[in-house]
Order: C-alpha cells, then structure tokens, then sequence
C-alpha cells in the first residue's frame, strides 16, 4: 500500500483547535500571575489585601457580566419568540430568507456563544470598578459640605462615581438589549423596511417601545446626577465648580429635561399598547429640542451676553466657593488655625549683622548637592563593580545628642549591570550577586581637602547595623536564595553569606519552578541543579512596587530614601490618599505639577490629597509597613475599613522612625503650585490675576527649563522658634523672573528639633521687595569675572564646571544665595567641590571664594567679623560626628603641585594655567587612586550584621 502523507486539518476542525489553545494559553498566563501574586501577599503578610481585591473583582465580574449577558439574552429570545407566523412574499424578506436558513439550525449555539462574549466583555469591565465599589460599600463623611446641595463632600467622593457607574451599567445593558431585539426582529420579519405597509409587526412594537422608555428613564436618571456634576463644570472663569450660569440657567435647564425625559418614556410605555409611531416620535423630537436648545444653546447665549460683560461680580461668589474649596482640599489654608501663614518680608532693609550672628541658618547651608555627589558616592563608596546607588541620592539628618546635622545618604546596593560582561552569566547575575551592602551617609555642608565628600561611619547611632540590602532600588527583577552557590557578601568576593531573613517565596518543589520559569520567562529556574528544596526565590523587590501592591489604594511618592532605624536599614515611603471628586476644589495634573529637573514625576489628574500613610520597607527581608499619619483623612478612613488590620495606628510609629519623616517632596510641588494662585483669597483679586505668582526654571538648565526643584535644608525660617527640617522654594512674579515669595515647610519631627504639631505647616514669607529671583542671581553668577574667568580656564582645559543647588535662604531680611561649583576633571569620574558662590540682598556684590567662610564674607562686603564664628574653616579631621561643626576646607589647589603666578603675554599666562590645571588633574587622579585603595572594605558606613 502506498504511504499517505497525512491531510491537512479542515477549517472546521483547525479554528476550534487554535481558539482552544489561545484560551489555553490566555488562562495559564492568568492564571500563573495569579498565583504568584497571591504568594507575594502570603510573603508580606498581607493576603487579606489581595483576597479582598479577588472577591471584589470576581462579584463585579459576575454583575456586570450577567447583568448585560442576561438582558441581551432574554430579549433576543423574546423577539425571536415574537417574530410573526407569516411574512409577507417581498424581495426584502426573500433575501432575508437566505441568512435565516443560514442562522436557524444553529440560534442556541449562536445565542450562548454571543451572550457569554458580551458577559465576558462587561464582566471584565466591571471588575476594574473594585475601589469605586469598595469605597461606595465603606463611605465616611468628610464633615465638610458643598456650599450648593448643602451634601457631605462624601457622598461625591464614595457615592456619586457609584451611582455614576450603576446608571452606565444598566444603560449598556438596556441599549446592547434595544439593539440586539431590533436585529432579531428584523431578521425574522418583525421589522419590514423595504416591506409596503406597516413597518413593524404590533409585537416588535411594543417591545421595543418598552427597551426605549427604559433608555428615557435612566436618561432622567443621568439628568438628575447631572445636577451634582455641575460641582465638577468647567463652564466659569474657576477650572472647577459650578459657574453663575451653570446655577442660574443649566441647573433648571437639567430640571426641565429631566420632567421631558420622563414623560418621553411614559409615552413609550403607552406607546406599548397604543403599538404606533406618532408618539414615540414627538417625544424624541422634544427631548432633542429641549436637551439641544435648553441644555447647550441658552446656557451659551447666556454665558456670552449676560455674564462674560458682567464676570468679576456675577462670578464672585463662585471664585470665592472655589477658593475655598481648593484650600480645603489640598491642605493650603490660611489663619490662625489654617495650613498656611503668610507673612511679610521686607527685604528693602538687609541687616548685615544679623547674617554674622545667625546660627540657625547659615551654617547649615547644604553645600553637597544630591542630584550631583552621587558619581562621588559611586567612585569613593562603590568598592566593587557589582555596587551601586540609586540615580538620585537623598537628604536626611540624625540627631546626636542635642546636635542635629543634615546628610546626603544612599544605599550601597546591588548592580547588576555594572558586572563585566565575563561575569554576566545566570548563577552570577542571580544566585551570586543577590544583594548590596551599606548605608553611606555624608554632612552636606563639608568636603574634605580635596572638595570630596567626608563619610561618616557612626549615622545611627551605631556600626553594629543590619544593612545587606536585597529590597533596594537598584535590585534585580529576581534572585534566589538558598542555593548550592554562595552568595558574594562584600567587596572582598572570599565574603560569603547565606540569606537569613524571612522574606522570599520557597521555591524547591517542581511545581514552583515551573510557576515561576512561566512567570519569568526563563527556563534556567526550571533546569538548574543549583537549587534546592530550601531555596527561595526574592522578587517585587523595589521598595515602591512593594508598597503599591500592598496597599493599590495609595498613590506612593516617587522618592523612597533609605535610613537607619532600631538598627536595621529601612526604606521610608510617604503614600498619598487621592480623589478627583471634591466639589468646587481645583484640579491638578500630577505629571504637570510634580516635574522638574530630578526627572520624577506622578501621574493622573486630583483635586484632593492628603499625605496619609507613612511606609516603611526593610531593605533586608522586605517587610512592608504601613503607619497611618493623618489619621482624620476620610478617605484614609474608608480604605482602612475595606481592609482592616493593614494599616497601624498613628500612635504604633517608633519614636526612633518618626524622627526620619520628612515632608513629601510630590506633595510639596502639588502646594506649590496652587499656592502660585490660591494664596490670594479676595475673589476680585484673583479674577485679576495681577497678584499671582510663578513656579521659577531652574536656572541651571535655562530659562524656559522644568521648575526649580525644592531643597531639603537645616534652617530657621522667620517665625521659627528653633531650628527646623524644612523642605523650601523661591516663587517668582507672574512672567517676571523677581522672587515675590519665599516658601517653607517645616518638615521634621525629631524630639527635641521640631513638634509635630509644626510638621508640615507652611510658611510663606512675601517679599516686599521683590529682590532678585533664581534666574537673575544664577545670571550675576556667571558674569561675576572672576567666576567667569575660571571657568572659562577649567573648561579649556578639558574639565567639566557643574552648578550646584541654588539654595535661598532668608536671614536678615533678605536672601542669602549660596551656590556649590562642582569641577570634574577630564581624567577623573569624580566632581570635586571647588567654589561656593554666595550673594546677599538684591545688589550685585558676589563672594567666589574656595570655602564658604570667604565667599559669605565676601558676599557682605569684606565683612568677617562673626563670620569666624558661625562657620568653621578649620578642616575636619579623621570623622566627624554627627553634630560636628560644619565646616568647607580649602580647595585642593591649596596643596596641589606648586604654582607660580603667570608671566608674560596674554596667550603665554593662559598656557601656563592650563599647564598648571593639567597638573592639578593628574595630581587629583593620584589622590583618588590612594583614596580608593583604602576605602576596599565597606567603612565608613554602618557595618553589616547577622
């Protein structure tokens, strides 16, 4: 017998064999990121968080899916079961005779086949309305009502966006039933449209008369939540709240088509027995007029001829509801009892001499900027290739004693991708190099001889400190533990460790691999002999992505900043209670509000936030906790009650913890920029606008540039009992680059520095004088000559000259502008703090000086006499403690190979300085050789412990 190749799969049988594998393969993967993420939760110790999210989505599944798959259904079947015996002998119904012979063996495959995709398709829908569903089922009064329906901002925050939902749900389900009953009657001769005669048989008629009086009456429905959503307009001269014509005329407007809309659907449901067309039709024809003319044409007549001449009085009342609203939203009250005091700031009158006596604030002038020192922590602190740290570095402070010094802070943790590519294989990259190690700390307001950071060894309090870091920022997506390969535990690769904590996902049986080789999509977990049945496997290991999982409730700030606690390195994390249905309240682009030149930035659109949530991530086991922190946000409330138990009281925060928080950096700008506008509470006033404020560029990267980021520094702003934490920025005018304001933010709360009861309170100090802003101090900067001069020399000379934090600080009646120049050199990796730039007041006078002690009293004229005493030149010896003296040593060209002044022409004196910058580089190159021999052990920074 001759061979038969075998025959191809017909169509008919190869389309089910394909769906058949594609559901295959959509579930599987479902269904593994599925039980991965319920192993995360199990880990972290918050299962009830993500089985209350399951349950939720599964019950709305099922609603929406079998609401929408039961309508459609039950009236398909309704007008098949309507369709009329005979039909009439027409060209139209002869071709529609062909689909019938067609459809008719197969209208209970068709129908379960349809109505089961539409239940899948609202199902799936549904299910992403968890939290509305959550809050709505959990909602809590605000104690504050809107000022026109005289309702608790609650109902529009918990309940409005879930009646809002319901109504689009029974809409979808009615008008998907209107049309699928119009089809089938169609199909089966209910509804002629080619046919002479009656157009529809009395049956088709009366059901669909009933589906569209259903459609009239969620549309009264939808007219009368209208009214609420007039809180939410954007008609008015304000973004948001209800306009003078938006109360006065499209409020009764909305009242009007909601009586039409009614009565429409009335004359639906009589349309049902009367079974004709006149009445249905003069109904739709009114509720278009009426919606047309009532709802849009009039409001705009109005809007132009009646108020737009009219508009700073008839839309005063409404600014003024919008002020108000928006300074409860975002916490930017102003009174004795309110968020914000306002105070003015005369600048007109600099006091030179209070600047010598100040202590509070000049010494502490941040001098190592974060955004810059951090090429300086990876080539000084890095010790190994496989180390590294976060993008940006942070700012903190600790406290010794009653001395309290600010630091620029960072986590040694684990590179991946600086291993050499002879390294790069699966074990090293995720058996062997599985974590960092080491906090490093450095004063921010001193360098050592060579203009490098100065480590401090003893920050926490102790060098007996947990500090392996296997949850950090720079972790890799996966790695396992506990496996036939040791894990490299230092800089010293003979260092080994074997992970002790209790975080991670047991990993040893078969059925696990397999899990997570899909999950990861790497078969080596499934084939590799190098783990055992006591291996872990450590993922979801970014502090940020741990704390968004457990609590998806919270928007979570984009800056996590490591700390020492209880002795052990932590993570701290500020999350945000949001919502965008606070009535009258401004809303906010988060992305717009929160950009600027350190490249983080949130996303959405809010009109309340509240800093609610303070968490904390162990960066040795991954422990998630969450602390509540503004224990009245209602929002906090509801979400705290959906999931009970997840959230620790206020009152459970570690003193020791406690004294790390800080005020969010995201929250600040959203402040910020409201308070550019919102400051002003005159309704007149703010119609005008000429009293408004700006966000200034940061002028080290141009005018028209992202907004100046905010500076965390240790001052004692006007009004300030003591010295405080406070996370600051300049505001310019509107359009004109003078400072008009300087805003503060007391941030700490450390026993003994700052009160709680001070935290987070803003004060905004008015500057009468309108002295010079960012732009036009950084502009005197550059063309100050001597500055000018040496940068042009540095820049010939192959090095690159980086501005550092333009801080303001307001003493004496004025600002004192302080600005680090960093110099990295063309051999080296490694800035180097040469020149601190500092004016004073609104003159011209800059001090350009290699230490801080010459530049400020070359700012004030000459003037040193104070100056000695409230800042220190001596240069620090061996490691300072943390309430050390600040102090700014001489720049290296001080002890770099000798110089002689330059001689001669013009080109032969700027040859010999660039022969004598070479010099200096080479002799920088050499010093940072030696500084890093030295430093192949992880001191100076807390040391690791078991």
């Amino acid at each position: 017998m001759a061979f038969r190749p075998p025959a191809v799969l017909r169509p008919k049988v190869a389309a089910p064999i394909v769906i058949a594998i594609v559901i295959i393969i959509v579930l599987a993967t479902a269904g593994v990121t599925l039980y991965v993420n319920f192993l995360f939760y199990r880990e972290v110790h918050y299962s009830s968080v993500y089985s209350t999210i399951i349950r939720t989505k599964i019950l709305l599944f099922f609603i929406g899916g079998s609401l929408l798959a039961i309508t459609t259904g039950v009236n398909a079947v309704l007008a098949y079961r309507l369709r009329p015996p005979f039909r009439p002998v027409s060209l139209e119904q002869q071709n529609l005779d062909r689909y019938r012979v067609v459809v008719q063996p197969y209208l209970v495959p068709i129908l379960i086949a349809f109505t089961g995709l539409v239940g899948i398709i609202a199902g799936i829908s549904a299910s992403h309305h968890w939290q509305t569903w959550q809050l709505w089922r959990h909602a809590t009064s605000f104690g504050a009502k809107d000022p026109q329906f005289n309702r608790d901002v609650g109902y529009y925050a918990f309940i409005y966006p879930f009646r809002r939902f319901v109504l689009g749900l029974l809409f979808q389900a009615v008008l998907l039933s209107t049309i699928v009953a119009a089809v089938v009657h169609y199909l089966f001769g209910g509804i002629r449209l080619q046919t002479p005669g009656d157009k529809a048989v009395p049956a088709a008629k009366a059901h669909l008369s009933v589906l569209l009086g259903l459609l009239l009456l969620l549309k009264a429905w939808a007219y009368y939540l209208d009214r609420y959503g007039l809180n939410f307009s954007h008609r008015g001269f304000v973004d948001t709240g209800a306009s003078y014509t938006d109360i006065h005329v499209v409020l009764p407007a909305k009242l009007i088509l909601l009586v039409v809309s009614v009565l429409c659907a009335v004359l639906f449901f009589v349309n049902a027995r009367l079974r004709g067309w006149t009445l249905p039709a003069i109904s739709v024809g009114l509720l278009l007029f009426a919606s047309v003319v009532i709802g849009g044409i009039v409001p705009a007549i109005y809007q132009h001829f009646s108020v737009k001449p009219n508009e700073a009085q008839k839309e005063a009342p409404y600014i003024s509801r919008n002020i108000t609203a928006t300074q409860d939203a975002y916490k930017i009250t102003q009174g004795d009892k309110g968020d914000v005091t306002i105070a003015g700031y005369p600048t007109n009158n600099p006091q030179v001499s209070q600047v010598t006596k100040d202590t509070g604030t000049v010494p502490n002038a941040r001098l190592l900027d974060p955004n810059v020192v951090g090429s300086a922590f990876e080539g000084l602190q890095q010790l190994k290739n496989y180390y590294g740290f976060a993008q940006d570095l942070d700012v903190d402070r600790y406290t010794n004693g009653s001395q309290t010094q600010e630091y620029v802070v960072g986590a040694r943790d684990v590179n991946i991708g600086g291993l050499d590519s002879s390294q790069r294989n699966w074990i090293n990259t995720h058996l062997v190099y599985t974590h960092g190690q080491g906090f490093v700390a450095a004063p921010t307001n001193q360098v050592d001889s060579v203009g490098r950071p100065v480590f401090d060894s003893d920050v926490g309090g102790s060098t007996d400190v947990q500090s392996r870091v296997y949850f950090g920022e720079k972790s890799p997506t996966y790695s396992v533990v506990h496996t036939k390969q040791s894990e490299v535990d230092g800089p010293d690769p003979s260092q080994k460790n074997s992970y002790d904590g209790k975080g991670g996902v047991g990993i040893g049986s078969f059925f696990r691999k397999t899990i997570f080789a899909l999950k990861f999509k790497d078969t080596n977990l499934l084939l590799s002999s190098a783990l055992t049945s006591q291996s872990k496997i450590l993922y979801y290991r970014d502090p940020r992505t741990r704390v968004q999982k457990v609590a998806p409730w919270l928007t979570v700030d984009n800056d996590p900043y490591p700390a020492v606690v209880g002795g052990r390195l932590v993570y701290i994390l500020d999350g945000y209670t949001t919502s965008d249905a606070y009535p009258y309240s401004a809303r906010t682009s988060l992305a717009s509000a929160t950009t600027d030149t350190t490249g983080r930035a949130q996303s959405g659109q809010v009109n309340y936030i509240r800093n609610s949530v303070k968490a904390t991530v162990d960066a040795g086991d991954g422990t998630v906790t969450l602390y509540a922190w503004d224990d009245t946000d209602a929002v906090l409330k509801a979400w705290e009650s959906v999931f009970p138990g997840t959230v620790k009281p206020k009152d459970q925060i570690p003193t020791e913890l406690m004294q790390h928080f800080r005020y969010p950096e995201d929250l600040f700008k959203v402040q910020r920029d409201l308070l550019t506008r919102y400051y002003v509470t005159d309704p007149q006033t703010f119609y005008q606008q000429n009293q408004f404020w700006s966000v200034p560029s940061d002028p080290s990267v141009g005018q028209n540039g992202p907004p100046l980021p905010p500076y965390y520094v240790l001052s004692q702003v006007p009004g300030q009992a003591s010295t405080q934490f406070n996370l600051t920025s300049t505001l310019t005018a509107l359009q004109r680059p003078n400072a008009t304001a300087y805003m503060s933010i007391a941030s700490g709360t450390a026993p003994g520095l700052d009160t709680q009861s001070e935290y987070g309170h803003i004060t905004l100090l008015e500057l009468t004088d309108e002295p010079n802003g960012p732009g036009q101090v950084q502009s005197n900067f550059n063309s100050f000559p001597a500055f000018s001069q040496q940068r042009t020399l540095l820049s010939s000379a192959g090095s690159t000259v980086t501005d550092g934090n333009l801080l303001a600080l307001p003493v004496g009646g004025q600002l004192l502008w302080v600005e680090p120049i960093y110099v990295t050199g063309s051999g080296a990796q490694i800035p180097s703090l040469k020149y601190i730039l500092v004016s004073y007041g609104g003159g011209t006078q800059v001090g350009f000086a290699p230490d801080y002690k010459t530049a400020l009293s070359d700012a004030l004229n000459g003037t040193s006499t104070g100056v000695s005493q409230i800042v220190s030149q001596t240069p620090p010896t061996g490691t300072p403690s943390p309430g050390a003296s600040p102090s700014v040593t001489p720049t290296p060209t001080a002890s770099a190979p000798s110089t002689t002044p330059a001689s001669g022409t013009v080109e032969q004196q700027l040859q010999q300085l660039l022969q004598q910058q070479s010099e200096i580089n080479q002799k920088l190159d050499q010093l940072l050789a030696e500084l890093a021999s030295k430093s192949a052990k992880p001191s100076p920074t807390a040391k690791p412990s078991g």
